[in-house]
């Protein structure tokens, strides 16, 4: 891996990044888990999940025009923050939960892999075929961005119109009839429940901020970085809203959650049987290979920038050459440990909690500290951090009625990395 190189990303591998890391876990790992906690509401709440992503995606569009870097995130951070645990402690989560979105896609791959072949659902067959992608994916990160942003643009594309024809396949299916995908009935799910659904659809478009730790490896960054943002999202949401109603239109919504992993592949069946399978497999083999190829390559560059910026820990560990190849080698180390010991659900619960407060912390830090600096309009960015409160109380308080352990996990962990920091900043200090 070579150093940072500037505008050595296009708009066009900017969108493709975005999107790729967005369509990979986004549909194939988390349709069915939205739709267990929206019930018959689920396509609308993708649509709504888009705006709050939206309210969100101003602010690191603003960040990302005032503070143009390949540290992203972890760099609008120390703007807001200075060098303090916070920072390294929001930084972190956010690494975290770029990292969980790589097990969460990992295992997606093994899921839809394993529905060509007679296995069960829970074989061990899924993590060893997750831990494979993840190996291959910091391989191709190995050899730098012109292949990746290649590979990217290409599966973007095959993706993208493998989705697309098997949504209006499906919708075809059903006669066009869009009013017949749509509920007729009063919610099905609490108020609670629907909210807490909307926590993993931000969490399929969190993509997004793949596009903003590239920083200023993106040509023209001021103008490209918000335009990259603004296509994904718009790609994104029109592709999981048809998605969501050709699945609707397919299933029920206890069928839809009993094959909650591998939803689509089994919405195909009714309508294309044994061959709409294979093409959804095959679109998301794709999907998912681009998708962890797209967040390695990020999540290493904005490790590297926090390990420059001497707000994380690093060792060589006797690897030689540059900080980012170290940090390929740890993030898919990670991910694989994580692909081994937690199911789909469970990693897509960490992912969602961890950036919901990190999120909170960027839109806080914009407001309170950057007033002056950063043009912006508060209303917008208070708009972001009340909806992200509100998505984030939803989810945790239904995640603790279902899943008690996750929630444990998750505060642990948050507690682990904060006081972990604290330690390390303090130590940093004494030493100089």
């Amino acid at each position: 891996m070579n150093d940072y190189k500037k505008n050595s990303l296009s708009l066009t591998g900017a969108v493709s990044m975005g999107t790729g890391v967005m369509i990979g876990a986004g549909i194939f790992a988390l349709l069915g888990q939205v739709a267990e906690l929206s019930g018959n509401l689920f396509p609308i709440a993708f649509v709504i999940g888009a705006a709050i992503s939206a309210f969100s995606a101003y602010s690191y569009v603003k960040l990302s025009n005032a503070f143009p870097s390949a540290g992203g995130i972890g760099m609008y951070l120390k703007k807001e923050y200075g060098k303090t645990t916070f920072t390294a402690f929001a930084a972190l989560l956010m690494a975290f939960s770029m990292i969980i979105n790589e097990s969460l896609v990992a295992r997606t791959f093994g899921t839809y892999v394993l529905q060509l072949f007679d296995v069960e659902k829970d074989t061990f067959w899924v993590p060893v075929l997750g831990v494979a992608l993840i190996v291959l994916a910091f391989g191709v990160n190995i050899s730098g961005n012109k292949l990746i942003e290649k590979s990217s643009f290409t599966m973007a594309v095959l993706k993208v119109g493998g989705l697309g024809v098997l949504a209006i396949g499906g919708l075809w299916a059903a006669g066009f009839s869009f009013s017949e995908t749509l509920p007729k009935t009063l919610p099905d799910k609490s108020v609670t429940s629907f909210i807490g659904a909307l926590a993993l659809t931000i969490l399929a478009y969190k993509g997004f901020t793949t596009i903003t730790n590239s920083g200023d490896e993106i040509k023209k960054p001021h103008k490209n970085i918000g335009r990259a943002i603004i296509i994904s999202i718009v790609i994104c949401v029109v592709l999981y809203y048809l998605v969501a109603i050709s699945v609707a239109s397919s299933l029920s919504i206890e069928q839809i959650i009993s094959a909650k992993d591998y939803s689509l592949a089994e919405a195909a069946r009714p309508a294309f049987g044994k061959y709409g399978v294979w093409v959804t497999v095959f679109v998301a083999i794709i999907a998912t290979i681009s998708g962890i190829i797209a967040s390695i390559f990020a999540v290493s560059r904005m490790t590297a920038m926090l390990t420059e910026m001497k707000l994380i820990p690093h060792s060589h560990l006797g690897m030689s050459g540059r900080i980012q190849k170290h940090m390929l080698g740890y993030i898919a180390g990670i991910a694989i440990l994580l692909t081994i010991l937690f199911d789909l659900s469970r990693i897509a619960s960490l992912g969602a909690i961890f950036y919901l407060v990190m999120d909170i912390g960027i839109h806080y830090g914009l407001l309170k500290n950057l007033r002056g600096k950063v043009d912006f309009k508060p209303a917008i960015v208070i708009s972001a951090i009340v909806l992200d409160l509100v998505v984030l109380s939803g989810f945790v308080l239904t995640k603790a009625k279902n899943d008690l352990p996750v929630v444990i996990v998750a505060v642990g962990a948050m507690l682990l990395i904060y006081f972990g920091e604290k330690w390390f900043l303090s130590r940093q200090e004494e030493s100089n």
